[in-house]
């Protein structure tokens, strides 16, 4: 049998590919370029400047959203870490009743509007007579990011070979020793993966955030919804830009991280 010529895709797969990206990437495009802009109303791009980049770092008020975001953003994705893992391993390890149940609940969080989840929040809070501050923002952010968490995990846990903890408990560790020694490295890249996602969530968010901030507690997301009302600020435009630098640096470093520890497995 004659063996099938592989076809390489032509200029319209070319122009269609192209096209899918310009229409995911383009509003990244223009917030970076307009970054540069020495027009602070953002209408017409008049000129080039790194004016805006200073700016920012003198805008007092941006300066502390942006502190609290990332505060929030840490603090909420550590205690879901830590509970999304150690809910993710009891529910794979042990049967109980209501076990499907649970499971099932779970994607409840994910599938219900943000803004149900808000408003339930304010409602909870109020009842038990609990002032709204950063920590009403951090239970808001762990409700919602948990069970991202212990989905993500999931998928690693379904893998996960028993034998490796039943050897290491036969060698003499008990329990306590085995999960942090063996089950929790090899379950390292979920966790990680959680995180990020929880990260990342958490730094988006602006309805749940804004029925449970205190007052003074404006997060970043809060704040550029505000100004969108009216004018966002060039200072906010650079930040992001900032933002996309880093994350975008982020990323190339980890995968050079990875091809390097690759390369000396071989």
């Amino acid at each position: 049998m004659k063996q099938k010529e592989k076809r390489s895709p032509g200029a319209l797969s070319f122009l269609y590919a192209g096209l899918v990206y310009l229409f995911l990437y383009l509003p990244i495009f223009m917030v970076v370029g307009y970054s540069f802009n020495t027009n602070d109303n953002n209408l017409v791009f008049k000129g080039f400047t790194l004016h805006w980049y200073g700016a920012m770092f003198r805008d007092h008020s941006l300066m502390r959203s942006l502190l609290l975001t990332l505060e929030l953003a840490l603090v909420s994705t550590l205690i879901s870490v830590v509970l999304g893992t150690l809910a993710a391993i009891g529910m794979h390890r042990y049967d109980f009743k209501l076990k499907k149940t649970l499971d099932n609940m779970l994607y409840v969080p994910i599938v219900i509007p943000e803004l149900v989840i808000g408003i339930a929040s304010l409602a909870t809070f109020t009842t038990l007579n609990i002032t709204l501050s950063f920590w009403t923002l951090v239970i808001a952010h762990v409700t919602f990011c948990v069970p991202f968490v212990i989905i993500t995990l999931r998928a690693r846990i379904a893998g996960f070979d028993k034998s490796i903890e039943e050897a290491a408990m036969d060698l003499g560790a008990n329990q306590l020793r085995t999960l942090k020694r063996v089950t929790i490295p090899m379950l390292l890249p979920g966790i990680v993966s959680g995180a990020l996602l929880s990260i990342t969530l958490s730094l988006d968010d602006v309805i749940i955030s804004y029925f449970v901030t205190g007052a003074g507690d404006t997060t970043l997301p809060i704040k550029v919804y505000g100004m969108a009302r009216g004018k966002i600020s060039t200072e906010v435009y650079a930040l992001f830009t900032t933002m996309i630098v880093i994350t975008i640096s982020i990323y190339l470093l980890a995968m050079l991280m990875k091809s390097i520890a690759a390369k000396r497995r071989k």
